[in-house]
């Protein structure tokens, strides 16, 4: 199954009310500015989206609400955090006939599957969806991990084709290279290995501190692309501080702050989460105050046409 999945995917946030209620307008708001800004797919419904801290049919609406506020402009894909295979088989059926173009897939929550019931969770979920599935790697979260072996007995299931790559060890891209080939195509999915990742092969990342700077995300991407090594290192030499927010237990009330101090949504997270206090919050806060206040020239050091030639 072809695909045209690259560039920068923000795990978009689920935007809340004052009453934690689902604010899909404002959620709606939210990717439409992303999108204007560059990105070149989103991921709704992630771990920084609160997949699990909403009810079925609050999932299908937000994910609803998204296809259309981004009527088709780039890809979008969704988040799959399910307990067991049934509800995350139904919630795949149900995105494919909301619009989605994508299936973010996670491992089974709480229990922690062997390797031939992860392998069957995947294959499970990809029978029962004719959409694209890229499979998402989270050992340090999730206490599961997706190996070679796992990719390996997946390898004839034509719908599930790519794998977001959130382990810390970057060694993984390439021994997934040199295993598969170009098989599975790969994403960067840990914030803070993000250009380790691009170097050694990803196609792209599913980023969680674009939601609050993405124009210096996409160019990130955009120079690493372009062979502009000088420009994306010192983007990413600036980010660094904020991506390491995205490898933290608190990324998600982490990442909404940052929204929030970027005047571009609500820190409110939904429960158990709360949201951040004390010296974490000032902390953080103090972090995005200094990265807006030294934002880098986007403009290229090199020439497009010196890189290409």
């Amino acid at each position: 199954m072809a695909i045209g999945w690259k560039g920068v995917f923000p795990a978009v946030t689920t935007q809340v009310r004052e009453d934690l209620s689902i604010d899909v307008a404002d959620t709606q708001r939210v990717v439409d500015d992303l999108i204007r800004d560059g990105v070149t797919g989103v991921i709704a419904l992630g771990t920084v989206g609160e997949n699990n801290s909403l009810e079925f049919d609050e999932k299908v609406q937000v994910l609803s609400a998204i296809v259309e506020v981004v009527n088709g402009r780039v890809p979008v894909l969704t988040g799959c955090s399910e307990y067991d295979t049934r509800r995350a088989a139904r919630y795949a059926q149900a995105a494919e006939n909301a619009g989605a173009d994508g299936i973010m897939l996670l491992p089974p929550m709480v229990y922690v599957p062997k390797a031939p019931e992860l392998t069957a969770h995947f294959r499970g979920v990809a029978e029962n969806t004719g959409l694209p599935i890229m499979l998402y790697n989270n050992p340090p979260a999730y206490r599961t991990v997706i190996d070679k072996g796992v990719l390996a007995a997946l390898v004839d299931v034509p719908n599930i084709v790519a794998v977001k790559e959130s382990a810390p060890d970057t060694r993984r891209f390439t021994d997934f290279r040199n295993e598969f080939g170009d098989r599975y195509v790969l994403f960067a999915g840990l914030d803070d290995v993000a250009l380790e990742g691009l170097y050694l092969g990803a196609q792209g990342w599913v980023s969680g501190l674009t939601n609050a700077f993405p124009r210096e995300s996409v160019e990130l991407v955009n120079a690493f692309a372009r062979g502009d090594h000088a420009k994306a290192q010192e983007i990413y030499r600036w980010f660094m501080p904020l991506l390491h927010l995205d490898a933290e237990h608190d990324l998600v009330q982490s990442i909404k702050l940052a929204e929030e101090v970027m005047g571009r949504g609500s820190e409110r997270v939904l429960p158990p989460r709360y949201v951040l206090q004390g010296e974490r919050r000032a902390e953080v806060i103090a972090m995005v105050e200094k990265a807006a206040a030294t934002r880098p020239d986007l403009t290229p050091s090199v020439p497009a046409a010196l890189t290409a030639a």
